[in-house]
């Protein structure tokens, strides 16, 4: 079995030596990229699986290098970066990426981050159907919640909302991109709007609404799905 090839694209030294013989010990074939330049290129010519993406690069923002790779790739991108102010998550995610992890960071966390990255590429690849998290199903083909086995009775605004946060199961949904996708452009900026409807989704799928294991608060930023194989 071929590993999988992570692109490392960071200009600290120390991350990428850290990281090359960790990535690689977890199983995975490490490529190292210096700069938004070098990370463009591999991503091209080395076709990796998944892209580990620091944003402070010395001759562009990795920001810019996420736009680049999303307008022909669907790549899993992860941010991994000191930057820790709210607006600069919400601009990598809404980009494109895919998670965001600020250092300093674990290279557990890290290495998990990675294994459902790339578990949802794969489920995209196959067009998953249904998804299950604590007890919950989701037949997306039939267009049917069930909680242990009963249905529950969604409507069409929670049912859409839900469907869009498993579609990216795992990863960061920004405020935004829940707003816009589920009720249109219009709607962008209405996030206490969002929060009644997250609120009242919780309320029927969460064992517990007070303290929610499925729907996820990434705070100040949006929400993130966790399903049974995340």
């Amino acid at each position: 079995m071929t590993a999988e090839r992570i692109l490392v694209a960071d200009d600290e030294p120390q991350i990428q030596r850290f990281l090359r013989p960790a990535l690689a010990a977890a199983g995975y074939e490490v490529i190292e990229a210096a700069n938004g330049a070098q990370a463009l290129k591999a991503a091209v010519t080395a076709a990796p699986d998944v892209v580990i993406l620091d944003l402070g690069l010395p001759d562009m923002d990795g920001k810019d290098v996420v736009a680049n790779i999303r307008a022909w790739s669907q790549v899993p991108i992860i941010i991994l970066s000191a930057r820790d102010r709210e607006s600069e998550k919400i601009a990598a995610l809404d980009l494109g990426a895919d998670d965001y992890i600020e250092k300093p960071f674990g290279i557990g966390e890290l290495t998990a981050r990675i294994r459902a990255a790339l578990r949802h590429r794969i489920q995209m690849a196959g067009g998953q159907a249904q998804l299950s998290a604590d007890g919950l199903s989701i037949d997306m083909v039939k267009r049917v919640v069930t909680r242990d086995g009963a249905a529950l009775r969604l409507t069409p605004k929670e049912y859409d909302l839900l469907v869009m946060l498993a579609h990216h199961a795992g990863r960061v949904v920004t405020h935004r991109t829940l707003l816009t996708s589920v009720w249109g452009l219009a709607h962008g900026e209405d996030l206490h709007y969002l929060r009644v409807f997250i609120g009242q989704l919780r309320g029927k799928i969460e064992r517990d609404p007070g303290n929610p294991k499925i729907v996820r608060t990434e705070p100040g930023v949006g929400y993130r799905f966790v399903g049974d194989e995340d």
